[in-house]
């Protein structure tokens, strides 16, 4: 696709987003891939219809607004990117795309309550929690409120779970074979905080040194995904002031954290500490991931069969290409088999702050999902991502089949210490 796009103009991510749109030969392979495609089946909704439209955008062809209904609807799934043949690194136009539009947008007040919620409670633990706290006790109000503020309320869980303060340092068990840092995350800590711990139980068990910095925070990817670089860098850099460089890896069991701190080097290119960032990002490895090359111990067989499916989070999928580590693990299990979802490629609808910003659509795709998951006749569904925790439990329970949903940690510490899947954590 020949373009006039002005590289200098854009900056520094203009070579990547140059790269992008030139890459792309309108082949079609990607409608297949895109859900909003699947579900709108129109062509501006799909990711070659909005290459075209950013393309048509940085011309200055079309103004940048006649693109953001499209663009908005997008998902950042990164679904496209798995099922280009050209190559093409979506990623890399989108994201400084949308960063460039929301500098110069002027929201609806609506629009604006629900983003300025978003960026002052999710990055945020002890705000979250209170925001939760304060939305259930709500909850009577949600025949009256507008779709984007019902959407928050739907997505509350019935109570939220209580553990710790996680240690500074958890020790190996045995020989030390590896030291990591761990990021806690931050709506992780509220809604699964026993995700974290079975990660530093089962990295125990397998020699690792955990480290905890404290002072951490928020990594940033949820701020970078709908476009607020200026939070996301200030957040980002938090943290790489913070964790250790002497580690073997840092490690995330959250695979959207996994996935935004890989865009360090995008998101700072330019910056006088552009080197630093990307180098904290190339330490970074999905928890799966690193014990899948370090090697585990066997776990001892299940007490009782068990069959899951397992749902690939698009961020662990698509944007780390992160598919055969999770599976890996969990078929050292005895007794615990793993069967596939139809459609697996597709989102679940949950996408950072999807489910929040553009409810009715995320409610299509996630019980698409959903119905999809119940197909396989599973008894329990394995993944490695909090915001598809939330999502497909929220839809399943919408109709009526409720199942268990479990991190790939969360299933292989159970296993490690005797007990049935499900059992109550124990923290």
């Amino acid at each position: 696709m020949l373009h006039t796009i002005p590289v200098d103009a854009l900056g520094p991510q203009g070579e990547a987003m140059a790269k992008a749109v030139e890459t792309c030969v309108h082949c079609g392979f990607c409608l297949a891939s895109c859900p909003t495609y699947r579900v709108l089946g129109e062509e501006m909704d799909s990711p070659r219809g909005r290459i075209f439209l950013m393309k048509e955008a940085l011309e200055g062809r079309i103004e940048t607004s006649d693109t953001l209904p499209f663009i908005d609807r997008c998902l950042g799934c990164m679904a496209c990117v798995t099922a280009c043949p050209s190559g093409v690194e979506y990623g890399h136009l989108l994201t400084p795309f949308r960063a460039r539009a929301e500098a110069a947008r002027r929201r609806p007040l609506l629009d604006q309550t629900v983003r300025t919620l978003i960026q002052e409670t999710l990055p945020y633990p002890q705000r979250f929690r209170l925001a939760v706290q304060s939305g259930r006790l709500g909850r009577w109000m949600r025949p009256l409120l507008p779709a984007p503020l019902g959407a928050m309320l739907d997505l509350l869980p019935e109570r939220l779970p209580e553990a710790p303060p996680l240690p500074e340092v958890y020790p190996a068990q045995g020989k030390r074979r590896a030291r990591v840092a761990l990021l806690a995350g931050c709506v992780q800590q509220v809604l699964a905080p026993q995700i974290n711990w079975a990660a530093l139980r089962v990295l125990a068990r397998n020699g690792v040194e955990t480290v905890i910095p404290r002072g951490q925070g928020c990594c940033g990817s949820l701020s970078l995904h709908i476009g607020e670089a200026a939070q996301a860098q200030a957040l980002a850099r938090r943290n790489v002031k913070v964790f250790p460089t002497d580690v073997d890896a840092i490690l995330t069991t959250a695979a959207g954290c996994g996935s935004g701190m890989h865009e360090y080097g995008l998101l700072f290119a330019g910056e006088p500490d552009a080197d630093l960032a990307a180098a904290f990002g190339n330490l970074v490895r999905d928890v799966s991931v690193f014990l899948d090359e370090l090697g585990v111990v066997t776990p001892p067989p299940l007490p009782e069969p068990m069959t899951a499916a397992y749902h690939d989070a698009c961020h662990l999928a698509h944007a780390q290409r992160v598919t055969a580590p999770p599976r890996r693990l969990l078929s050292q299990i005895v007794h615990l088999r793993l069967v596939e979802i139809p459609e697996g490629e597709l989102c679940c609808g949950s996408a950072g702050t999807y489910n929040l910003e553009q409810p009715e659509l995320a409610r299509a795709i996630g019980e698409r999902k959903a119905r999809n998951i119940l197909s396989t006749g599973a008894e329990a569904v394995i993944t490695g991502n909090i915001g598809c925790i939330a999502q497909i439990k929220t839809h399943l329970e919408s109709l009526g089949r409720p199942l268990p949903l479990w991190h790939t940690v969360q299933v292989l510490d159970w296993a490690y210490r005797g007990q049935p899947l499900g059992s109550e954590d124990s923290v």
